[in-house]
C-alpha cells in the first residue's frame, strides 16, 4: 500500500502537468499519412488541487483532455484542457457549467475516456457522474442530461455498434440494488433503460456486447462505506465474498431475461471484443486481474494482468476460461469496425504492477496464435493504442496505431503512429509534443465529418 509520504500516482509522468497549452504546427519525424484527418483525444487524472497523499487515488483526479489535430499531412495543434467541473470553475474563476449535477458527484470533471458522439466530444466517467460536452477545440460546454432522460449514471465504456452507431452502456452507482443496461441513439438521445438487479454495490468499468447480446460484469469489487468514512475518495475493495460472475442479455431482453455464469475470482477492467458462436456460446477476450485493491488502495496493483479467452455458456451457467498471453497487459483495443464481431486482431499496452510500469504495445493474431511487440526504447513508455483502418472498407489490420509514448530522458511526450502491418518496424511517424501527457486512461480517433 502506499505509504503517507509518498504517492506513486502523483510521482514521474503520473503526476499533473499544472498548464493549459496551445501549440501549432507541431514539428513531425517521418510522414504523416495524409488519410489521417482528425483529432485525436485522451482523457486522465490530472488533479487541480491539493490531494492527501495517504487516500489519494490514480482514478480520482480531475480530468483533462488532450488532443492532436491532424491533416493533410500536417500536426496542426496540441492542446490540453481541463474539463471544466465545478472544482476547475472555482479554480480558475471562470462560470460553472450549464446542466444537472449528481446529488453526491457534484460537478465533477469526468477524467477516464473522451469520445465523439452524436457530432460533439463526450468525457466520460462512471460511479454517478455526468458526462461533459467539449468543442473541437477541447473548451468545455455543459453537462450532457439527455434532456432530462438521464438515468441517474452513465459509464467510461460505452461500446458503439458499428452497424447501428448506438452507444450500449451499463451504468453503476453506489447506492442503487442493480445496474442499468442503457442504449443511447446515434444523436444522442436513450432508446432504453433496463435496471438488472446485482447483490451488491459493485464496480462495472466496462460492457461486452455482440451482434445479439451483452455481457455484464458482476465482480467481486464493491463500495466500501467504512472506506469512504476513512477519507478515500474511492472507496472501492476486493470483496472475497463476492460471488463473481458474468451476465448474457439479449439486446431485445429485459432484466429477468438475464442468464448467469460463473468464473474464478478476478476483476476485468476492460474487454478486448466479444462475439457470437454458431452455437449460441459468446467469445470474450479480457485483461484479467487477479485481484484488485485488496492491498494497494490508491491504484490498481494487484499482481500481473493477462490477457484471456472466455468462452461463455450462459444456457449451462459456465464459463471456459483459458490464459492467452501471460505477459503484463492492459488496455485492450480492436477494430473499431469489428465490435462485437469475430475479430483477428487486437492491441494492448504492456503494464507491469509493483508499481505500474508502461512499455511497449503488442499486436495480437489471434488466427496465427503470434504476437508481435514494438517497443519504442528505454525509458519510454506507451498508453493505450488506438487502431485507424486506411479507408472504411480497408482490411483489419490495413491501417495504423497510434499512442502517447512518455519519453523520461526529455521528460516530453509524443504522439507515435505504427504501421498496423509492419507493426516492429520504424514508426510512420512522430508528432512531438511541447509537454509531457500525464499517463491516464482512454483515447480514441475522432476523425473529421
Amino acid at each position: 500500500m502506499t505509504d503517507t509520504v509518498e504517492n506513486v500516482y502523483l510521482k514521474g509522468n503520473f503526476a499533473p502537468v499544472h498548464e493549459e497549452v496551445i501549440a501549432y504546427d507541431l514539428p513531425v519525424t517521418g510522414s504523416l499519412p495524409v488519410e489521417l484527418a482528425g483529432r485525436y483525444l485522451r482523457n486522465g487524472p490530472n488533479p487541480i488541487g491539493p490531494v492527501d497523499l495517504r487516500t489519494h487515488h490514480w482514478f480520482v483526479g480531475t480530468g483533462m483532455v488532450h488532443g492532436v489535430r491532424l491533416r493533410d499531412g500536417k500536426a496542426e495543434w496540441y492542446r490540453n484542457r481541463y474539463v471544466r467541473g465545478d472544482e476547475v470553475a472555482a479554480a480558475q474563476g471562470r462560470p460553472e457549467l450549464p446542466g444537472l449535477r449528481h446529488p453526491l458527484f457534484g460537478g465533477a470533471a469526468p477524467n477516464t475516456n473522451v469520445i465523439g458522439h452524436a457530432g460533439a466530444t463526450w468525457a466520460l466517467v462512471e460511479a454517478g457522474g455526468l458526462p461533459v460536452e467539449l468543442d473541437d477545440e477541447l473548451e468545455s460546454v455543459r453537462y450532457i442530461d439527455f434532456d432530462g432522460a438521464w438515468p441517474g449514471a452513465f459509464s467510461a465504456h460505452p461500446k458503439r455498434d458499428p452497424v447501428t452507431g448506438e452507444l450500449h452502456v451499463v451504468a453503476y452507482y453506489w447506492e442503487w440494488d442493480h445496474v442499468k443496461y442503457v442504449v443511447v441513439r446515434a444523436d444522442g438521445s436513450i432508446r432504453k433503460v433496463v435496471e438488472i438487479p446485482v447483490p451488491g454495490p459493485i464496480m462495472v468499468h466496462d460492457v461486452g456486447i455482440t451482434d445479439s447480446s451483452i455481457v455484464i460484469f458482476d465482480l467481486p469489487v464493491t463500495f466500501q462505506l467504512d472506506a469512504l468514512g476513512q477519507g478515500y475518495p474511492f472507496p472501492y475493495r476486493w470483496d472475497s465474498d463476492y460471488h463473481p460472475r458474468v451476465g448474457v442479455l439479449a439486446r431485445d431482453g429485459d432484466a429477468g431475461d438475464v442468464r448467469w455464469a460463473d468464473v474464478e475470482p478476478c476483476y476485468v477492467f476492460h474487454p478486448l471484443n466479444a462475439y457470437d458462436l454458431p452455437d449460441g456460446r459468446i467469445v470474450m477476450d479480457v485483461a484479467r486481474h487477479p485481484r484488485m485493491f485488496a492491498t494497494d488502495v490508491n491504484g490498481p496493483d494487484e499482481g500481473t494482468p493477462t490477457l484471456d479467452r472466455w468462452t461463455i455458456d450462459a444456457t449451462a451457467g459456465k464459463v471456459l476460461e483459458e490464459r492467452l498471453d501471460d505477459r503484463g497487459q492492459e488496455f485492450p483495443r480492436v477494430d473499431e469496425r469489428l465490435v462485437g464481431k469475430p475479430h483477428r486482431y487486437g492491441y494492448c499496452a504492456s503494464f507491469e504492477a509493483g508499481p505500474i510500469t508502461h512499455g511497449a504495445l503488442v499486436k495480437h493474431d489471434f488466427e496465427r496464435d503470434t504476437t508481435t511487440t514494438h517497443s519504442y526504447g528505454a525509458g519510454r513508455g506507451s498508453g493505450e493504442g488506438v487502431f485507424i483502418p486506411r479507408s472504411v472498407d480497408a482490411a483489419e489490420d490495413d491501417g495504423w496505431v497510434m499512442s502517447l509514448v512518455y519519453d523520461a530522458a526529455t521528460d516530453r511526450s509524443d504522439l507515435v503512429i505504427l504501421d498496423a502491418q509492419d507493426f516492429a518496424g520504424e514508426p510512420v511517424a512522430t508528432v512531438h509534443l511541447p509537454q509531457r501527457v500525464p499517463y491516464g486512461f482512454h483515447g480514441n480517433w475522432v476523425p473529421d465529418a
